[in-house]
């Protein structure tokens, strides 16, 4: 063997080492990870950025194992760039813009509390098998982009439209993107479209007070009709996580539509996107007043079709995955019963009996059902 060709295969091993956490021929593991809580939605973040993680060589659809110093364990989790798992179901997650690799529960208890970590701990992640979950990803994997100029109109850009199914009457519920929060350059454009639709109740399940006098305080901040509501105290901020299974997301729940029904419309329900919590608020609202599981996938998968063009006859498989992984647990969560059959249950009875285990009264659900029904 000549000199160079040894270089080669000396340069060659030393790669694999490198992409392998320090054995040749070895699965890809990071070790001794410190650990940050993030309390906002509920999880772990790992003191590593997501392009560090991803030079390991973990790839998006790949299933891994966490260990945490305390010897708590998560075996044969999908590694996703967006929250793809189902409603309870674990992940490790890089959000787009998240500053670390994030591990938590989607839409459920915080990790951080189940696992009882401490800050001192450290966690180690490697691979279980490779391409386990790649074809959620690849279906899930969708993107928009925030240029008014890449959509038709205001209101798809928006995500803006009425909220109609079942008994309900039109132009009384309506819901959006956030008209006060402008990371995504739509706030100008809902806040122009609640005006033209003279909103005069707004639930916002985003923020708190702080978040929304912060959105006020910026210089550029331009959404002059949300600004009147909110001076006038008819902007409810709930500030609202993810877990749609838990006590606290009921009780909030519970706490706008009660609000609604002592205001007058009409009425916004937004979140930041207008997508999953306005969705599961925009579901409960449409099941208490008679609507069907069809009603209220068509209007939930109208959000995809405004944001990613994805509908039943454009991209079907897409379309199915997102239902049946997304919308479909917001439903069985809301009946509280994993036997229940979500397509022909009375979904006007368990959202009854959802709003009550939340605090709302009886005759604050009739008095709700009478404001927004035909």
């Amino acid at each position: 063997m000549n000199c160079k060709n040894a270089l080669s295969i000396l340069l060659t091993l030393c790669l694999l080492v490198s992409v392998c956490g320090g054995c040749v021929g070895a699965s890809p593991t990071v070790s001794d990870l410190a650990v940050l809580h993030e309390p906002e939605f509920g999880g772990i973040y790992l003191d590593i950025t997501i392009d560090d993680f991803n030079a390991h060589g973990f790839a998006y659809g790949d299933s891994v194992s966490v260990t945490f110093s305390n010897g708590y364990t998560l075996t044969d989790l999908p590694y996703y760039n967006g929250y793809y798992t189902k409603t309870g179901e674990p992940l490790v997650v890089a959000y787009p813009g998240y500053p670390h690799v994030k591990v938590c529960i989607n839409n459920g208890d915080d990790l951080w509390e189940i696992a009882d970590i401490e800050e001192t701990a450290t966690a180690t992640v490697s691979l279980h098998a490779r391409s386990t979950y790649r074809a959620i990803q690849d279906a899930r994997d969708i993107h928009y982009t925030d240029e008014r100029s890449d959509y038709d109109s205001d209101e798809i850009f928006a995500n803006f439209r009425t909220v109609s199914a079942g008994a309900m009457k039109e132009n009384v519920v309506f819901r959006a993107a956030s008209p006060c929060d402008n990371q995504h350059n739509r706030a100008t454009y809902v806040d122009a479209l609640i005006k033209k639709a003279r909103v005069r109740c707004i639930i916002n399940l985003a923020d708190n007070e702080e978040k929304i006098n912060g959105y006020l305080a910026q210089e550029t901040f331009a959404c002059a009709y949300f600004r009147s509501l909110y001076a006038q105290g008819q902007v409810l901020p709930l500030a609202m996580n993810m877990n749609f299974t838990s006590a606290e997301f009921r009780r909030k729940a519970a706490k706008g539509l009660t609000a609604m029904a002592e205001n007058d419309g009409p009425f916004l329900i937004h979140c930041t996107e207008g997508k999953d919590r306005t969705g599961f608020m925009c579901m409960l609202v449409e099941a208490l007043c008679g609507a069907s599981y069809q009603e209220i996938v068509n209007d939930y998968m109208v959000t995809y079709d405004n944001y990613y063009g994805i509908t039943a006859v454009s991209e079907k498989e897409k379309y199915d995955v997102i239902v049946e992984n997304v919308l479909d647990p917001m439903i069985q969560s809301l009946t509280g019963d994993d036997g229940a059959d979500i397509k022909t249950a009375d979904l006007s009875a368990y959202a009854a009996q959802y709003l009550l285990s939340g605090g709302m009264r009886e005759a604050q659900i009739a008095a709700l059902k009478a404001k927004l029904t035909k």
